[in-house]
């Protein structure tokens, strides 16, 4: 999707907290971001630090304890679930490091899903369907269920269905994490080709150094909060950067 807003998702004062007995567990802490459209964002950090956590609330998949999300300038704190769901599925795609796909349909139906969730006639959703699945280079496997693909072929699946949507915004979490390195670097190469042609918006949690390497902006989530690293990042050794990412 193409858009002429500058920004397609912000947050400000972004905070999340849990109660575990008398303790309040802080994750996320009055973190402030704005993604511009046609931006590729990587979030890195140490396993637990709460990348999921604020993946989910930029999203709305998940309400944060103090402050706000915005998603093409519409706050989603007033709105209620159904609201966002309608606001999710228009304008935010997701993929995660495993496909979730069903199992019962096949690859075009699975991305057909959100346009008929969306009421898109049987016949357009189904064209689109098969547009973006050529599109990821899976054309000729439109009517094979999941347990009939590879799992790099399983994961193109998903992101055609994060993307058939045209949505403004991909949100994912280690979308590279269960492909073997071959396979990875394919899907890698298809985010970067369909960042460059569609314009689309990619905020990618990963460990995978080589991945955050090929984003624009390197976040890192370090005591709740965010922290400008690209720089540094980019100029790391792969060898580092997994070291600096597993502590």
């Amino acid at each position: 999707m193409t858009t002429d807003r500058e920004y397609v998702l912000q947050c400000s004062g972004l905070s999340k907290h849990y109660i575990q007995g008398e303790d309040e567990i802080a994750v996320i802490s009055d973190i402030s971001l704005d993604i511009r459209s046609g931006a590729r964002v990587a979030i890195v950090g140490a396993s637990g630090s709460g990348k999921t956590t604020l993946l989910n609330l930029l999203g709305g998949l998940d309400d944060p304890s103090d402050g706000s999300v915005r998603v093409m300038d519409v706050d989603l704190a007033p709105i209620n679930e159904s609201g966002r769901a309608r606001l999710r599925n228009k304008y935010l795609g997701f993929v995660y490091q495993f496909h979730h796909l069903l199992g019962e349909f096949s690859a075009l139906e699975n991305v057909a899903m959100p346009l008929l969730i969306g009421k898109v006639p049987v016949s357009e959703a189904r064209a689109r369907a098969n547009e973006v699945l050529t599109q990821v280079g899976l054309g000729h496997r439109c009517g094979h269920k999941p347990s009939e693909l590879s799992g790099g072929e399983r994961q193109r699946v998903a992101i055609a269905r994060a993307l058939v949507t045209r949505p403004a915004c991909v949100l994912m979490d280690e979308p590279t994490g269960n492909l073997d390195p071959a396979t990875a670097e394919t899907v890698l190469s298809l985010l970067l080709k369909l960042n460059q042609e569609l314009g689309i918006s990619f905020v990618v949690v990963t460990h995978d150094s080589h991945v955050a390497s090929q984003m624009e902006s390197i976040l890192s989530l370090e005591n709740g909060t965010l922290i400008d690293v690209t720089t540094p990042i980019k100029s790391m050794s792969a060898a580092a950067i997994v070291d600096a990412n597993s502590v």
